[in-house]
């Protein structure tokens, strides 16, 4: 499973930052690396300079192998609460999806 860390003009991307988040996409997701081919990370932060409640936003995008792609947003008032939640998310939706494909 591939994973690529895409930050915003806003948000400064950093080696150390995406070493960290492409750790811990690889650990939480490990048990679909067979299933998923790639995982693209989005953050972006959407007031700009102005500081605000829920302005940061990770989005989390997988590819599974021959079907479409499954994208989900989480926004917070940092980078990592937001991260920590779309992690959740795409882990609960993979979760479904391939159960849904077990039970056919």
């Amino acid at each position: 499973m591939k994973v690529q860390i895409n930050t915003d003009k806003n948000i400064e991307g950093s080696e150390r930052l995406e070493s960290y988040f492409s750790t811990e996409i690889t650990r939480v997701l490990s048990r679909f690396d067979d299933k998923v081919t790639r995982v693209e990370v989005h953050f972006g932060d959407e007031n700009s300079a102005k500081t605000g409640f829920g302005d940061k936003r990770c989005l989390i995008e997988a590819r599974p192998a021959n079907m479409q792609p499954i994208a989900v947003t989480e926004h917070a008032d940092s980078i990592e609460k937001a991260f920590n939640g779309a992690l959740d998310k795409i882990k609960k939706v993979l979760n479904t999806t391939f159960d849904k494909q077990k039970a056919h």
